[in-house]
């Protein structure tokens, strides 16, 4: 299997936390895992007071195309049925 880049960006619409550097992942069955880990990163680390009910996790291939959107609410409560 091929190792491609993926990069993690997080947003609301109005404010970012880019990921300038990207993940290498052989296997996209994990993209999903590394995204949640980005979003919970996020939250721990830069506020986890804040409102975080409109962001996502914005997922690149090396191509910069679209691969997945993950909504840190989505997260936060597979966090919490944990």
């Amino acid at each position: 299997m091929a190792v491609q880049t993926y990069r993690f960006h997080c947003t609301d619409g109005h404010v970012a936390i880019i990921d300038p550097t990207g993940i290498a992942i052989a296997d996209r069955a994990q993209i999903r895992t590394y995204a949640a880990d980005a979003a919970r990163f996020a939250m721990e680390r830069v506020g986890a007071t804040l409102d975080w009910s409109d962001w996502i996790v914005d997922v690149h291939d090396g191509g910069g195309r679209r691969v997945l959107i993950l909504a840190f609410r989505d997260v936060a409560a597979w966090s919490r049925a944990a």
